[in-house]
């Protein structure tokens, strides 16, 4: 019952702040839904393509939830159920949802161009530059973090290879993935090609979906670890270069369905656990204000990541979506109510926990897997382990999981291509082909998107442990910036921003903290020679934090020296 009531106040909460909280911002700031969009005005069939809302809603939705909001509030948990709760609530409301509805909304007006040139227009060049320096470093530990838990949740050491009968639910996982992606490319041949409507293609795209998780639940793919990173490598680098109506557009629109179907069985699981006790929610509702992940603040706030706020979503806003986005007036139900849908999702997860708690907290640390956990916790309402429906449930879970992760590295990989060209172009350049010499090989879309493959990939192929640590603050920290950056521009253009001031302070004094806690414990540990402070893991917390930190830093200041002009023209 307990769990029950948890979902029932969200779900009121999380509507009452999309209601009048999300209208009240669309009122502050102008949306004109007699305004073109970029979609509309640039339209070039490759990137600028304008998509109806339930697609464009699908795209956004699937990018920014990922993993990240099972994740992070199951490895919060450790601190009760009260404090995820209230941050998943609080923060997607107040923090998360502003972010990525104020992104979206200040990249349609801005051509739909990423947060470094918003962040050009109203806090100078050399900002710019700075901010695509650090969102590279962090899009490089969201692909490193992906492929890693891609690859594990496709690969099994079972030594078989190629199309294998018996599947393992990891086998069957990757097989369903791979036939998705034939499917998102079929849709997207008939949608945009043939002239096939909306409902009747996606009519024809559930059905697909069913056959192809009926197909996995018999076949499944079998390859090495190895093999499936450098798999995922091609595939990603492949659908980053292509136009979004072939793959990006669709895949992540049928996606969507999973995880609304997802969502749905879970909610259902809730209400039968409640009725039947087939699981037992047991969670404290306070653990302490330290745990195994550190003290509450800054853990708790970086550790929750997308089930509240993520810096990664501002750049998916501004990176791809705005340049989907048909109509303003949609602006708020994809960027804002996006970001709330998640924020529930973040309170399923915290109740998928509650039930395993005793299975996955031990000793006041969580152990496994997260997607694990999640499965299992959602299964283990409607029938105990070992059953069929135990068993089908959490295949199906353990496969939407994956699916977003892929998702996730889609879009990432293909924002970076963006990003690593705006680096290398001056400011009458519009592509790599008005460049010369070095800059004009630097800018060249494949160039900085086999970089960045190449590099994300070989991390991911290594601990995620090293990884996943550094990018939950990095996510934040960018959270933090991206706020100030639309706070700085929605002043140049005399709109009301001073709902960003609390979130944006906040964010950077969490983030900051962790980045900073993370350079002394590990400068300490090396003092000290303490055993296996020099492992290449520590080496790289330990540079990226810092690099991170520094960047963070003059950003922030540059910041301040804006929002100073602002206050002293507003006097005048």
């Amino acid at each position: 019952m307990v769990a029950l009531l948890i979902i029932v106040a969200a779900i009121v909460l999380l509507f009452c702040g999309y209601v009048f909280y999300g209208s009240w911002l669309a009122k502050q700031w102008g949306i004109d839904p007699k305004k073109k969009t970029p979609a509309v005005e640039k339209a070039d069939g490759v990137d600028y393509v304008s998509a109806k809302p339930a697609v464009l809603m699908g795209h956004h939705f699937s990018s920014i939830a990922g993993a990240g909001p099972i994740n992070g509030p199951i490895q919060a948990a450790v601190f009760g159920w009260v404090p995820v709760f209230l941050w998943c609530v609080i923060g997607g409301i107040f923090f998360g949802g502003l972010q990525d509805f104020g992104s979206l909304f200040a990249s349609a007006r801005n051509d739909g161009k990423s947060v470094g040139e918003i962040i050009k227009t109203s806090m100078g060049k050399t900002s710019k530059k700075l901010f695509i320096i650090f969102a590279l470093l962090v899009l490089i530990l969201v692909i490193a973090s992906f492929v890693n838990v891609v690859a594990g949740t496709f690969f099994t050491a079972d030594g078989r290879f190629g199309i294998v009968s018996n599947p393992t639910g990891n086998q069957s996982t990757a097989m369903v993935s791979v036939l998705f992606v034939l499917l998102a490319v079929i849709y997207g041949i008939l949608t945009n090609k043939c002239g096939l409507k909306t409902l009747p293609a996606t009519i024809i795209g559930i059905a697909g979906i069913v056959l192809s998780i009926f197909v996995g639940l018999n076949y499944g793919l079998a390859m090495s670890r190895t093999a499936w990173i450098v798999f995922i490598g091609v595939y990603i680098t492949i659908a980053s270069l292509l136009p979004v109506w072939i793959l990006l557009q669709p895949r992540d629109y049928l996606s969507s369905f999973l995880l609304y179907g997802m969502m749905a069985l879970a909610l259902v699981g809730i209400v039968v656990s409640a009725v039947t006790g087939n699981a037992t929610f047991d969670l404290p509702a306070f653990t302490g204000w330290k745990a195994s992940i550190g003290p509450l603040f800054p853990a708790l706030f970086i550790t929750v990541a997308c089930g509240a706020c993520s810096g990664f979503h501002s750049l998916i806003s501004t990176g791809t979506t705005a340049k989907q986005l048909d109509n303003e007036k949609n602006a708020k139900a994809i960027g804002y109510g996006s970001m709330l849908i998640e924020s529930a999702l973040g309170i399923i997860s915290l109740i998928a926990i509650g039930m395993v708690s005793k299975t996955f907290i031990v000793d006041g640390k969580f152990v496994g897997a997260p997607p694990v956990a999640f499965a299992s916790g959602i299964a283990s309402m409607f029938s105990v382990s070992e059953t069929t429906v135990y068993k089908t449930i959490y295949t199906l879970l353990t496969l939407a999981v994956s699916v977003f992760a892929l998702t996730s590295l889609d879009t990432g990989t293909r924002l970076s291509r963006f990003m690593f060209s705006e680096l290398f172009l001056k400011e009458n350049e519009k592509s790599y082909k008005d460049a010369s010499g070095v800059r004009k090989v630097l800018a060249f879309p494949l160039f900085g998107t086999v970089l960045m493959v190449v590099i994300g990939c070989v991390l991911g192929g290594l601990s995620l442990s090293q990884i996943w640590g550094l990018f939950g603050a990095a996510n934040q920290l960018l959270a933090g910036i991206a706020l100030m950056a639309v706070a700085a521009w929605l002043g140049n253009v005399g709109k009301n921003n001073k709902m960003f001031y609390i979130p944006t302070i906040f964010m950077l004094a969490a983030t900051l903290t962790q980045l900073v806690r993370t350079v002394i414990t590990k400068v300490t540990n090396m003092a000290a020679g303490v055993e296996g402070a020099f492992h290449w893991g520590n080496w790289f917390q330990l540079i990226f934090a810092a690099a991170m930190t520094v960047l963070a830093v003059v950003l922030v200041i540059e910041g301040a020296k804006t929002f100073g002009k602002q206050l002293k023209s507003k006097k005048a």
